[in-house]
């Protein structure tokens, strides 16, 4: 695969960075592309920048999908009420 960060957010203290973003990846076989989360903290030691953590995973938008859209907020019609027929009553 080949990546490609889109966003990226650098945060520098003494001795340390981090750098959180998202990346996608191009999936060389079939071209699909899939979009991650990713950060990592570097810590300078020895002399040189050394990775000291790293996480990477794929945004839950390619996995659950779209969300759905919501139900029309219409109300269903209400049937009309059926006419009840009246008895006549007699007085002797």
């Amino acid at each position: 695969p080949q990546g490609e960060i889109l966003e990226s957010n650098v945060t520098i203290g003494h001795n340390w960075c981090q750098d959180a973003g998202i990346y996608e990846f191009t999936m060389g076989a079939t071209g699909d592309k899939v979009k991650g989360r990713y950060s990592f903290v570097y810590v300078f030691e020895d002399g040189e920048w050394k990775i000291s953590h790293h996480h990477s995973s794929v945004m839950p938008e390619a996995i659950l999908g779209p969300s759905p859209k919501p139900e029309s907020s219409t109300p269903e019609p209400v049937p009309e009420p059926t006419p009840v027929e009246e008895e006549e009553t007699v007085l002797a």
